[in-house]
């Protein structure tokens, strides 16, 4: 077996909102978008934690290390990063690779995760070919030339149809991220198996998943939570893979009942068995 290589920590790009003496809330995006994927979040997040988000290494104004990266590194980035504000635990959430960050550190340092949140995600994407396909094409012919197929699959038809501004928003935010980061990242993805690290996860951990989600289904979800002690699954109706944007009241409610252990209402969801 061939032995993986972390490479060094990467100062990644961060913002940080809310009272400085908050419980710390680390926020982490997905492939292809930026910090901002949370904005729908801060308002009902700021008045209860110290957020903190941050770009993936590769994405927005982060550095862009050379290729390859494994999951570890995008994980230790984020160690580093508590570090630096000198922040022993958090909270932790994570969508889509975001999400697989979020395992690997509840998985291996646990004393530095206080509860766990997992958004539209899954420890396995399949099938891993598809990601080096996707890697090859954008390291060939950039970001913009995959954007149309990523943003179609971000939200439902419907929401596009009333949103439009908004998916052109986010097409573009995809288009401009870095080649080679985001080919780094579907390089993470292709690899990244954490199946075998699931119960080993400490966290109460929340795993939300969108009812319309095709590259995460709820399944995904059902089996993240079915594995780890601590864990409920929440399905967002009427959602795609990025539901945090797309249903913004229904997911902030949950994250806030699961942070705060105070019961909220959140209609467009259901508790899956």
């Amino acid at each position: 077996m061939t032995a993986v290589v972390v490479s060094p920590a990467v100062a990644v790009h961060r913002v940080i909102d809310g009272p400085p003496d908050a419980p710390a809330l680390v926020l982490s995006n997905s492939l292809g978008s930026t910090l901002s994927v949370w904005d729908r979040q801060m308002a009902a997040l700021i008045p209860h934690f110290r957020v903190i988000r941050y770009d993936l290494r590769g994405h927005g104004a982060s550095p862009v290390p050379p290729a390859p990266y494994e999951i570890a590194d995008l994980g230790i980035d984020v160690l580093a990063l508590l570090d630096a504000l000198g922040v022993d635990r958090a909270h932790v959430g994570g969508i889509s690779i975001g999400g697989q960050v979020g395992m690997w550190i509840a998985a291996n340092a646990p004393e530095r995760v206080e509860r766990l949140v997992l958004c539209c995600t899954s420890p396995r994407f399949e099938p891993p070919q598809a990601w080096a396909a996707r890697a090859a094409t954008v390291r060939a012919e950039g970001t913009a030339a995959i954007a149309d197929t990523v943003v179609a699959r971000w939200f439902t038809p419907a929401f596009a149809a009333e949103c439009p501004s908004l998916v052109r928003e986010m097409r573009e935010m995809i288009a401009n991220t870095p080649a080679e980061g985001y080919a780094a990242c579907c390089g993470v993805v292709e690899r990244t198996d954490l199946r075998p690290s699931l119960t080993s996860i400490e966290a109460p951990t929340l795993v939300i998943a969108g009812s319309d989600d095709l590259a995460a289904p709820p399944e995904q979800g059902e089996l993240i939570a079915g594995a780890i002690p601590h864990a409920r699954i929440a399905v967002v109706e009427r959602a795609a893979h990025l539901a945090n944007v797309e249903r913004s009241d229904d997911v902030n409610a949950l994250i806030l009942e699961h942070l705060l252990d105070a019961p909220t209402e959140h209609a467009s969801t259901k508790e899956a068995p």
